[in-house]
């Protein structure tokens, strides 16, 4: 059964983005020291679940994402709590021009400028 293992994101700066998604996620920075592009897996607190890593790329992160990272909360509230939480970490708002009437997203972008979602799963 195929199985989604780890989400890979680049990074001009890996631990500047290693640090935030430890952070973020309260994952567990797991570091390659033989990588010669700074490859580092972030684990799970509990070591289950989806991991998340980073390496170092040359090119930029892209204003409208093909794919994207969406972070689930369960109340309006808690999505208010987060967002701000991450910005505190270093996340940036993103002025985005296709949100909704009613969204129950809001788009954030990480230190590297690397877009993702923060979703509010009562809304509506």
């Amino acid at each position: 059964m195929l199985r989604l293992g780890t989400i890979v994101m680049g990074a001009a700066d890996v631990e500047r983005a290693v640090a935030f998604w430890a952070g973020a996620l309260g994952y567990r920075p797991h570091h390659f020291p033989d990588a010669d592009n700074g490859f580092t897996i972030l684990v799970p607190p509990d070591g289950e679940g989806t991991r998340v890593a980073l390496q170092r790329a040359d090119g930029e992160a892209e204003r409208h994402p093909r794919l994207h990272v969406d972070l689930v909360v369960d109340s309006a509230d808690e999505q208010t709590a987060e967002v701000a939480r991450l910005v505190e970490l270093g996340a940036t708002r993103v002025e985005w021009d296709s949100y909704p009437d009613d969204p129950d997203f809001v788009v954030l972008a990480d230190t590297e400028g690397n877009r993702f979602c923060v979703v509010d799963a009562g809304h509506g």
